[in-house]
């Protein structure tokens, strides 16, 4: 039986006329050559015409050698997608990189199966959902005013030179019943009865500063920034296309074949289209603090009673006094004053406006890898 030989990417493969192949791995034992199974190699002396063809390299001037030196060819026609430029050191790929809408994003190919890479870029800048801040409202005291006077006049103002007569009340009064300052009847000041009118100044309200709280919480916030998902898929394994490049397979549509490295980089030579993706979002975003402003509209009103006698048995008179304005009544000329008393008939606390609860920063990408690509 005549044997022939060819090599086949590091293969022996022995055909015969009126058989099944016999297929040898490496290279060729003696036992093998004395059997027949293959033929000796050739004459590695200055008369071989074959040259180096086995390698894919350059063969002789004749013979099978020179065939075989069409090895180069040989390996690119057994590349079924294309001869891309190898991964420079430090780089990933070749890969068949997708970009597009998340909700688009394909399934790897099932030439390149392999999920090596997923990343994001067109980070959007949405505004951080912030609580609503608003404000308790504040503690408030009235304080009762000590300062009651008559007047020579009807009220204070009425009339020029009216004479002001102190009934005032001692400091620190609680408003129980007083006979401080008392004003005897029939007093006269400047010829006039001294007690024609009677002032009460209005009562002071004290107010301590609101407290914040969050009104309502902030909705539940989006989780995806993003407006574009990339995928890199990587094949099983690499072949070499035997003219120093790279067997990858075919990018379908939609995908681009490229290679890619972590962090921020330059292209290297035959991947000149440059794409930046980022694994990570750096929220910096934050919201104001919730804080109240001072209080405002606070008020108080007391009732405030006058007596003619010593003991607040025998009633004068009785008025709602406000803290907004000091308060006259008209006596009748030259009554007495005897005593006094007033008690708090409401406290309104006012209000704080609130502020706070607005959003700043913004989103920052982060940990980005950079993809060159096939133009």
């Amino acid at each position: 039986m005549r044997a022939t030989w060819l090599v086949v990417s590091g293969m022996l493969l022995i055909v015969g006329c009126d058989q099944e192949p016999i297929i040898i791995t490496g290279p060729c034992t003696q036992e093998e050559i004395d059997l027949g199974y293959c033929d000796p190699p050739p004459n590695t002396g200055a008369s071989s015409s074959g040259g180096q063809g086995g390698a894919g390299g350059q063969g002789g001037e004749g013979g099978a050698g020179g065939e075989a030196g069409a090895g180069g060819d040989m390996h690119s026609a057994l590349c079924s997608g294309q001869c891309a430029p190898p991964a420079p050191l430090g780089w990933f790929g070749p890969a068949l990189l997708w970009h597009g809408p998340p909700e688009a994003a394909p399934d790897c190919p099932a030439d390149a199966p392999t999920l090596g890479y997923e990343g994001f870029a067109d980070l959007q800048q949405p505004l951080k959902e912030c609580a609503s801040c608003a404000c308790d409202p504040p503690e408030a005291s009235c304080a009762l005013p000590t300062d009651w006077a008559a007047s020579s006049a009807a009220c204070p103002g009425d009339e020029p030179g009216a004479v002001a007569t102190s009934f005032a009340a001692p400091d620190g009064w609680d408003g129980a019943c007083t006979s401080a300052s008392p004003i005897p009847a029939d007093q006269l000041c400047n010829g006039e009865p001294c007690v024609q009118s009677l002032t009460i100044a209005a009562p002071s309200v004290t107010t301590a500063s609101c407290t914040p709280r969050i009104d309502e919480p902030p909705p539940v916030p989006r989780l995806d920034p993003w407006a574009t998902r990339a995928l890199a898929c990587l094949p099983g394994a690499y072949t070499s296309c035997g003219d120093a490049t790279t067997c990858v397979p075919a990018a379908p549509s939609g995908f681009l074949t490229c290679v890619f490295h972590e962090g921020e980089a330059d292209c290297p030579e035959g991947y000149a289209l440059k794409h930046t993706f980022f694994k990570d979002v750096i929220d910096g975003r934050d919201c104001t603090p919730c804080g109240c402003g001072d209080p405002t509209g606070a008020s108080c009103t007391l009732m405030a009673s006058v007596y003619r006698d010593a003991g607040c048995t025998d009633p004068l008179a009785s008025s709602l006094v406000s803290s907004s304005v000091p308060f006259c009544v008209v006596t009748p000329p030259g009554v007495g004053l005897g005593s006094k008393s007033a008690t708090i008939a409401a406290v309104e606390p006012g209000a704080c406006a609130p502020h706070g609860g607005e959003p700043v920063g913004e989103l920052q990408p982060g940990a980005p890898s950079t993809f060159c690509c096939v133009a």
